[in-house]
């Protein structure tokens, strides 16, 4: 039987690609993880999400067209951590002893989602895990998802970039200092459509502003879209 887990869910390229290799099938025909839960973390209002700053809507519309329940966690950023142990000791009440999580090969956050999912007596799984970032990159172009660009660390990226379809054009655009994956936070994006999904999630930019982040981290410069469901 394919085992019970939940995902954590940032909305972008990385979880849905994870995502895909999950729910892959053995040579028996099972599917290697029954992923029972998307869970979403949102800031401390509820109104967008922590990693990549979606409304609930949107996130909503990804879980509705991927047939996985979303499961949503709020917090502030001192809480986090709190807070996510608690929304994976619910689940695991509910019999779901693995998380899936969607990083590459940045070992502190291994270290980080192995260390909460023991909290709450699960086992932590990465689908992705050492493999090469730019093969990941076409790998999600090739097998048919698609995602937009929604968010970029000023640092690295202008505005310009928010936006733009993560496509083979947006890869050979990238400047040479920016992971093909964004797997060191040079960019986020917006997963809305491919071959797990019944149907397009559709969206719109209703503007693109520039934001700070905390004092304590450096006020690091992000350029963010405002992202909005749209009509069919």
């Amino acid at each position: 039987m394919p085992t019970p887990a939940f995902f954590s869910w940032s909305g972008g390229k990385d979880s849905c690609l994870a995502l895909h290799h999950a729910l892959s099938c053995d040579t028996a025909g099972v599917p290697h993880y029954d992923v029972r839960r998307l869970l979403a973390m949102f800031d401390d209002t509820g109104d967008s999400s922590r990693s990549h700053g979606l409304p609930r809507e949107l996130m909503q519309a990804q879980a509705d067209a991927l047939g996985i329940a979303l499961d949503v966690g709020q917090a502030g950023w001192h809480e986090y951590e709190t807070a996510f142990v608690a929304r994976l000791e619910a689940l695991r009440t509910e019999g779901i002893t693995h998380g899936l999580f969607g990083d590459i090969d940045l070992q502190a956050h291994r270290d980080w989602e192995e260390k909460v999912c023991a909290a709450a007596g699960m086992i932590a799984v990465l689908p992705l895990w050492q493999r090469e970032r730019l093969t990941l990159a076409h790998e999600f172009i090739s097998l048919g998802y698609r995602a937009v660009i929604v968010c970029v660390d000023g640092r690295h990226l202008g505005p310009e970039f928010v936006g733009r379809e993560y496509d083979a054009s947006l890869l050979a655009d990238l400047p040479a200092s920016v992971d093909a994956c964004g797997e060191n936070g040079e960019f986020h994006t917006f997963a809305y459509d491919g071959p797990r999904f019944t149907q397009p999630v559709p969206w719109r930019i209703e503007r693109v502003e520039t934001i700070h982040g905390p004092k304590e981290y450096g006020a690091t410069p992000y350029h963010r879209a405002h992202i909005v469901p749209a009509q069919r």
